[in-house]
């Protein structure tokens, strides 16, 4: 099956940077928010279901990176609200440069002409 068939599939790490860049680009939201704001910004390329987003919302609070708190949703629901902490902020700064760098470098090779005559 190519890309062009399905949804993207996530490499690990890369869902947990973009629910801190959602939350430091949107502020507090709820999971349902936040995968749904992913879904969005990924022209819907990307398919995140609860279980997938709420692993990732576990993970970045057990590292303190974001906080959580009950508040009420639009639909007047109870809701766990996520933020990102001041520690989630540097760590989102960290892993945006790694990955700036790594797409640099993949469009140099995926760029890269046949330069030996291909053997």
């Amino acid at each position: 099956m190519s890309l062009g068939d399905s949804k993207l599939d996530l490499l690990q790490g890369t869902l947990d940077l973009m629910v801190l860049q959602t939350l430091a680009a949107m502020g507090s939201l709820h999971g349902y928010g936040i995968a749904r704001r992913i879904e969005q910004i990924s022209g819907d390329e990307l398919l995140l279901n609860q279980g997938t987003i709420y692993a990732s919302l576990v993970r970045l609070q057990q590292r303190g990176w974001i906080d959580a708190a009950w508040g009420t949703s639009e639909n007047n629901r109870k809701a766990k609200f996520y933020s990102i902490t001041e520690a989630g902020r540097k760590q989102l700064a960290q892993d945006a440069a790694y990955w700036e760098r790594l797409a640099g470098v993949m469009g140099r090779v995926l760029a890269m002409q046949n330069e030996g005559g291909g053997r």
